[in-house]
Parts: structure tokens; C-alpha cells; sequence
């Protein structure tokens, strides 16, 4: 047998890749996707190799996941509930897609992933494994009863590792859980799991604490065309870098921190705090420029739209018809979203302050109180009257009962 395992190198997955070679007497394969998690990836295919892996593959996939994940979520202005910017959400559909692509070359006989029987990603990785491949066969140890029955402890799985001399550093719980890409970091569980605690400060990796930013704030002028970000203070780039450029400057001026109690898609609420620096400017952009360029029926329905998308996203349902369906039409409501927005970055804050399009539809004339501009107010008296009718007939009628 043989198996294509999404392996991280930490503790969980280093259990896993022994524990599925020996269970299932199989041959694990090991796939890492390299999305921005930095020195994480340092010493991974020799750790994996020396558990047991056959074979290691670490991928670059940082542009891949910013120009075709990233971006059309950008485009659709998605945001879940509170406002969380869907940073590891939009991560799993691309990690399984290339988990089945690396299956499929190697005539693999399943994938395997190391999500608990608790979580959203358990959905995430399955739902897109199965809507690429609906024959595929798919191994999660978290919820064979056998696995959890041998490892009911961070302290079993050290040992564990001891024991089948598994390289890892783990010797003490960490806190909480740490998940991060080129779009965010995200923090749960441990001691984040009491809502009335507030996060440690040296719990943060992008962001530096607001109240120990600049004194001074800075300003970052980000440039779109038909919906997608194209550079930054000027100086054009490709998706992965205008990231990884924006994570920089709003992350000194502590940009980009959320924490929120969120529904999981599996039914319970769950506690998470983001560092969405990069994600978060973007998003601001996007919204200076949608203000002067978007037709306001349109604008009204897409923000309609927009908790469906992103119920999508959270769920799992990358690769289903329906979000297919609604991102053209995200799309086509974003090819007017052309020109400059201009944003202050201070203490923590991400404010608007300028906004430019050659395809405004802001007529500073119409608008002005000071200047007619071929607007004839007279002409609102009777458009209020027509607006009013409905009521009117309704007064009439509470008069007269």
C-alpha cells in the first residue's frame, strides 16, 4: 500500500507518517506545501526522510496560492462572520489539491491528513480530495478510534517519537496552536480556548504590539486593476510579493490583529485570534476603490453575496459549482475596480485617507452643495413624493381606523 501523507514536520504529522507505515503496513510518501510558513520548512525532507518517508516532496507553491486563492477571495471581498479574513481557510483547498496530484503520480493508493475529527479542516482537505477525485481513498488516524485509544496525550506521541527514534523537538506543550501562510497566522486552543483571556503578547509573529508601533504613521498606496492588486507604492509586482511587501509595512504598525469566537462548520463555537497585516490593507484598498468606481445596485447586491462566498470558503467548498458560479459573477463585479487608494498605517489602525480611478464615477461637481453641476433639485420634489406614496396610503388608511 501506499500513501501520500500532508505533512507539517511537527508533532502530530511526524506521529502519523510512522504510525500509518506501521498500521497499514504502507509506504508513506511525505508532501509539504511550502505557502509562506517560513523557517518552518528548515530541515523538513531530512526530518521526514528519517521517520520513515519513501519519499519527500516541499513545494512552491507561495504564487500559486496568492494569485489563484488569494486574489479572486480578494475580488469577492470575503470575510466570515466577525471579520475573519479567511487566511487557513483559503489554504486547504491548494494543499489537497496537490496532495491528489502527488497521489495520482505516484499510484497512490490514499492520502492522509492529520485533522481531528473536531475541526474545519477535516472537511476542507476531504471535500476537495473528493471533488477532484470522488474514488479517492482517504486516511484520518484522529478519527480511527484505534489511534486515539494509543495516543490520548501530547506525552504519548513524545514518547512514541522516542521510542521509534522520530526527530522532534517537542518536549513541552505549546500554549496554543499556531497555523501560518503568506496571508496570516492564526492562534487557537490552549490557554486562547477561555474567551475572557487576552492573548499573551509574545504570542505574535507579524504584527508588533499598537501601542509599541511608530510614533509616526506611514502611508502605503496600493494600486488595482480590474480587481486585483498590481503594486505597491508604485513599484509593480506579482501577487506573492505584494504580500509578503504589505505584511512587512503593516506589521511594524501592529495592522491586521483579530480575535473572534467563530462557528465552526462542524457546529461548535471556537475561539481564534489572526495577524492578517498584508491581507487586511488589502482589503481596505479594495474598498476605497470599489466607493468611487462600482454601480451602487451592483455594489448592493454583491455585498449581499458576500457571507455566502465566504460560508463557501470557511466550509470547504473551493472546488464546488456553486462557488465557481458566484465567483464570475464577484468577478465581473470587480473588473471596474481600477486605480489607487492611499491608507494611514498608525498604532494598529488601517484608514483610508485617498482614493483615485481613471473609471471614477465620483462627479465632485454632482456632488458638491456649492455648485449645481446639472443636477436640478427641483426635480427632487417629485422623486420624494413617488417614494413616499406607499406611506402616505398607509397614513391615510391609520387615520382613518
Amino acid at each position: 500500500m501506499k500513501v501520500v501523507l500532508a505533512y507539517s514536520g511537527g508533532l502530530d504529522t511526524s506521529v502519523l507518517l510512522k504510525w500509518i507505515q506501521q498500521t497499514y503496513r504502507a509506504e508513506v510518501i511525505a508532501f509539504c506545501a511550502d505557502i509562506g510558513q517560513e523557517e518552518e520548512l528548515t530541515g523538513l525532507e531530512e526530518k521526514a526522510r528519517r521517520t520513515g518517508a519513501s519519499k519527500v516532496y516541499i513545494e512552491d507553491l507561495r504564487l500559486e496560492f496568492a494569485r489563484d486563492y488569494v486574489f479572486p477571495m480578494l475580488r469577492a471581498g470575503a470575510v466570515y462572520e466577525s471579520g475573519y479574513l479567511l487566511g487557513t481557510s483559503i489554504a486547504r483547498p491548494l494543499i489537497a489539491k496537490r496532495l491528489v496530484e502527488i497521489a495520482h503520480e505516484n499510484h497512490a493508493d490514499a492520502i492522509a491528513h492529520g485533522a481531528t475529527g473536531k475541526g474545519n479542516d477535516q472537511v476542507r482537505f476531504e471535500l476537495t480530495a473528493l471533488a477532484l477525485d470522488p474514488s479517492i481513498r482517504i486516511i484520518a488516524p484522529w478519527r480511527e478510534e484505534r489511534f486515539r485509544r494509543r495516543f490520548r496525550g501530547r506525552q504519548d506521541m513524545i514518547a512514541y517519537c522516542r521510542r521509534h527514534h522520530i526527530p522532534v523537538a517537542a518536549s513541552v506543550e505549546k500554549p496554543y496552536s499556531m497555523d501560518r501562510n503568506l496571508l496570516h497566522i492564526s492562534y487557537e486552543g490552549g490557554i486562547l480556548e477561555d474567551p475572557w483571556a487576552e492573548p499573551p503578547k509574545d504570542m505574535f509573529k507579524l504584527t508588533v504590539a499598537p501601542e509599541e508601533a511608530p510614533d509616526e504613521p506611514e502611508y502605503v498606496e496600493v494600486e488595482f486593476a480590474r480587481g486585483n492588486p498590481v503594486a505597491v507604492n508604485g513599484r509593480r509586482m506579482n501577487p506573492m510579493q505584494i504580500l509578503s511587501t504589505l505584511n512587512r509595512i503593516a506589521g511594524r504598525h501592529g495592522v491586521g490583529r483579530t480575535d473572534i469566537v467563530e462557528n465552526r462548520f462542524v457546529g461548535m463555537k471556537s475561539r481564534g485570534v489572526y495577524e492578517t497585516p498584508g491581507g487586511t490593507v488589502l482589503h481596505r484598498a479594495r474598498e476605497a476603490i470599489e466607493q468611487i468606481t462600482m454601480d451602487r445596485e451592483v455594489l448592493h447586491l454583491r455585498n449581499t453575496l458576500i457571507p455566502r462566498y465566504a460560508e463557501m470558503v470557511y466550509y470547504g467548498f473551493w472546488f464546488s459549482p456553486e462557488r465557481e458560479m458566484l465567483q464570475a459573477a464577484m468577478d465581473e463585479a470587480a473588473t471596474c475596480v481600477t486605480g489607487v487608494a492611499r491608507l494611514k498605517l498608525y498604532k494598529g489602525s488601517c484608514t483610508i485617507v485617498g482614493r483615485k480611478s481613471p473609471v471614477s464615477l465620483y462627479n465632485p461637481e454632482l456632488a458638491s452643495f456649492d455648485t449645481a453641476g446639472g443636477y436640478d433639485q427641483s426635480d427632487a420634489t417629485g422623486f420624494i413624493r413617488l417614494q413616499a406614496l406607499r406611506l402616505r396610503m398607509r397614513a391615510a388608511l391609520h387615520a382613518r381606523t
